[in-house]
């Protein structure tokens, strides 16, 4: 089997890692820092200068990579082009075949050698097993022919005797003769005896050459008969191997990811990722359809799933929550490999590096086989790469546990991820990506996204609710028992340069008011007062303000309960040059009389 084509597209589903950190200033870091789809053609890269040297705000900009972003396309076959539901049908049609022949969970084949002249044709378990019947009738005309062959040698035995007493007999008459002739003078009597002597060996003779005849007609008839059943049997055998030469093959059953092939409109939507991943080369996508299959069975995935491989990676890759599009997000923290004792835990030797590898591969098994493979549903997912405090590829263990992972991914989990959403990226890592982006196709680069470590959390909001992003990394979601839920909605409002921001509350008579607010970055001044809704009323000061840094509090979380109507006002007091993102939610409980 030849080789497959390198695909250079299968660099999105790996964790791209830099080399060593060089060293940096901090005006590079603020010039090259920020959200940018990193575009490698000329006019793109002088709209995204023209842009900011108009200073343009973070939106204007994207918009003119609005063109090349990555859109998914669609799994409904009745909506597929013409050329793509053509090859769709030849890889089906492949498939079965493959199917039909056992091939794709054969063995691979050892390289090609010199064949012998002839071959002997193994056959196959399902004929050796419907024939155990003939050759059972084979061994029963075995056991005849052995008795025909003792009456054979019996009868040649006898044949043998009979020749004897045959020549015995001219013998004795020639002695006879020579009596007669030497006694022509003897007594009549004694003539006479010879003569009787005579005539009872001729009548001996007779009766011998009558059995003898009889003998030979009983074994002419049982050799016929014994003939006539062999026969039978032998045209008994060539029929059945014939009937089953001619039946066909049991097809074998293969799955992928839980989906058996060719079973439903899902598996059409699998075949369809591999089609993707050699640009409808329906040879191609065959071929890795068949090293697929190949690999989870020698890798054992079914098995892998169930393995426990620990938890001690559980905050280096980690799932958490969708995307607003309904992909669920993968997130990649390379920066938790600081810890030496986890590195050394994990890229030692051959050994630990492997168990990674296979934790890895199981987590993304894990999440592959919870996508719904319907046409109309999602079946890809969202990577999240962080790389604040990675170690680099300048570590040759950490790089090779990388490729050898980034191999493993790209050869057998194409086209499942939708985007890739690098966050706290250093300057230096995107002069790093224009080097290696003229080997990405079109394609790759859609679905990259960048961000400097200052337009992070804004980042990942154009794609992720704030409620449902990690609160590490800008967002309202935390573990433990909270107020709030990920169910709960979250408001964003842009603060802009020195400006203040007030958000309103209202409550109603008798209530419970619980609220949630998150400025990220903080660096603002935050306080929060009730206004009664009765002119003669007091305002009652909630929390004074307060000049909150963004080493001081994440997310901060008050209540209020009041027994007359009135609202809650939230003061941000944004005195910096630099806008500010505003995340908040409430909810309002009602009080028992």
């Amino acid at each position: 089997m030849a080789e497959e084509p390198h695909n250079p597209t299968a660099a999105e589903q790996v964790l791209p890692v830099p080399g060593d950190n060089p060293p940096t200033t901090q005006a590079e870091a603020e010039a090259e820092a920020g959200e940018k789809p990193i575009t490698t053609t000329k006019a793109e890269a002088e709209v995204e200068a023209e842009a900011e040297e108009k200073g343009g705000s973070i939106e204007e900009t994207d918009k003119a990579h609005e063109s090349v972003s990555f859109k998914e396309e669609t799994n409904v076959v009745a909506d597929l082009p013409e050329a793509q539901k053509k090859a769709l049908e030849e890889l089906k049609k492949h498939v079965q075949e493959a199917l039909n022949k056992h091939e794709l969970t054969a063995p691979k084949p050892p390289p090609e050698k010199k064949k012998p002249a002839q071959e002997p044709q193994k056959k196959e378990p399902e004929v050796v097993a419907e024939v155990v019947g003939v050759t059972e009738e084979k061994k029963e005309v075995t056991e005849v022919t052995e008795e025909k062959r003792e009456v054979t040698e019996v009868t040649e035995e006898k044949k043998a005797v009979e020749v004897t007493e045959v020549t015995e007999e001219k013998k004795v008459v020639e002695v006879t003769e020579e009596k007669k002739e030497a006694k022509e003078k003897t007594d009549a009597q004694v003539t006479e005896e010879e003569a009787e002597k005579k005539e009872v060996q001729v009548t001996e003779k007779q009766e011998q050459v009558t059995v003898t005849e009889e003998k030979k007609e009983v074994q002419v008839t049982e050799t016929e008969e014994k003939k006539e059943v062999e026969e039978e049997v032998t045209a008994t055998v060539t029929e059945e191997k014939k009937e089953v030469e001619a039946a066909p093959p049991t097809p074998e059953e293969v799955e992928i990811w839980g989906i058996p092939l060719l079973a439903d409109e899902r598996s059409d939507v699998i075949l369809l990722k591999f089609l993707r991943a050699r640009d409808f080369k329906v040879k191609d996508a065959l071929s890795m359809i068949r090293n697929t299959v190949r690999w989870r069975k020698e890798f054992r995935i079914d098995d892998l799933v169930a393995e426990d491989l620990g938890s001690e990676w559980d905050k280096v890759v980690f799932n958490h929550g969708y995307d607003k599009e309904g992909h669920s997000v993968c997130y990649n923290v390379f920066g938790e490999f600081e810890n030496k004792e986890l590195y050394n835990k994990t890229f030692s030797d051959e050994e630990k590096r492997n168990k990674f590898i296979r934790w890895r591969i199981q987590l993304l098994e894990k999440s592959v086989r919870g996508l719904d493979f319907s046409p109309t549903a999602i079946s890809t997912i969202v990577q999240v790469n962080d790389l604040k405090n990675s170690p680099g590829l300048g570590k040759r263990d950490l790089r090779l546990a990388t490729n050898q992972a980034l191999q493993l991914l790209q050869d057998n989990y194409p086209e499942f991820v939708a985007k890739q959403i690098f966050i706290n990226v250093p300057w230096w890592y995107l002069a790093f990506y224009r080097m290696i982006s003229p080997f990405l196709t079109q394609r790759t680069k859609s679905k990259f996204v960048f961000a400097g470590p200052s337009k992070s959390a804004e980042t990942l909001f154009k794609y992720i609710s704030p409620e449902l992003v990690p609160v590490q990394y800008g967002g309202l979601s935390r573990e433990g028992e909270q107020e709030f839920s990920t169910a709960d909605p979250v408001t964003e409002v842009t603060i802009k340069p020195a400006a203040k921001h007030a958000v309103v509350l209202p409550l109603s008579q008798k209530s419970h008011l619980v609220w949630e607010i998150r400025v990220v970055g903080w660096d603002v001044n935050y306080g929060a007062e009730f206004v009664p809704s009765a002119e003669d009323g007091y305002t009652v000061i909630v929390q004074k303000s307060r000049k909150i840094a963004s080493t001081d509090e994440t997310v901060i979380t008050h209540a209020f309960k009041t027994g007359e109507p009135g609202e809650v006002v939230l003061t941000i007091d944004n005195q910096t040059s630099k806008k500010k993102k505003l995340l908040y939610r409430s909810k309002t409980k009602a009080i028992a009389d």
